[in-house]
């Protein structure tokens, strides 16, 4: 009879503890979850490989993806409260999915607001101060400035603001897959500046030498 007590006791507890549990899965994003491969999101995305834009191709692949949700058909506003995503795969994995707001979906919006909205799925959040800046967007020259922070051991998910736009976000990442992401982009951007000049002689070369097949394949052919 005791340990029938205990079992239903245990039982209640997982019970109550479950919706908890579930808020606090810092992975996923709606139906999207860090570590899935290229292949299956864009299955779910309705997109193609051609889609794809790769940013680096060594010492690891790295590879971006934008979407668009699509709005409802026959709708006179727009449905969904995101306007964009962009997702961030390293050797096909995805490890950063960046969520770019609707602006008029959020007018009006506090960061309260927003903070109260998002701690329902993932669950209390805790300030954070410094900026985040990604490898990334390091290429425009924009910051992302954190307003609120959830997080894990493996995961962290930020509600943000574009220094540039204004515009909020989230930023959602694998903290183990985003930092080896992060030393492959830097070892990629120093290898392309030390390649450049090398690639630089290549590429001219080819344009004299097609210059120079287009030259003498016209000396035969041309009749003034």
């Amino acid at each position: 009879m005791k340990t029938l007590r205990s079992s239903i006791l245990c039982l209640f507890v997982l019970l109550l503890l479950a919706p908890l549990l579930r808020a606090q899965d810092l992975s996923k994003y709606r139906h999207f979850t860090l570590g899935m491969s290229l292949t299956k999101l864009l299955e779910r995305t309705d997109q193609k490989m051609s889609d794809v834009k790769t940013i680096h191709g060594r010492p690891a692949l790295i590879q971006e993806l934008t979407w668009w949700p699509p709005n409802v058909p026959g709708a006179s506003l727009r449905s969904d409260s995101v306007e964009q995503i962009l997702f961030s795969f390293c050797n096909g994995e995805l490890y950063k999915i960046s969520v770019t707001y609707d602006r008029p979906s959020t007018e009006g919006l506090t960061e309260e607001d927003m903070v109260k909205s998002i701690s329902a799925k993932y669950g209390p959040a805790t300030i954070v101060a410094p900026e985040i800046g990604s490898a990334t967007n390091a290429r425009y020259e924009t910051k992302q400035k954190p307003v609120v922070s959830w997080e894990d051991a493996q995961y962290s998910v930020n509600l943000v603001r574009s220094s540039f736009s204004d515009v909020l976000g989230l930023l959602l990442s694998s903290k183990r897959a985003n930092a080896q992401a992060d030393l492959a982009i830097a070892e990629a951007v120093k290898l392309d500046e030390q390649e450049g000049p090398k690639r630089e002689a290549e590429r001219q070369k080819k344009v004299m030498d097609d210059l120079e097949v287009a030259r003498q394949k016209n000396q035969k052919s041309f009749r003034p």
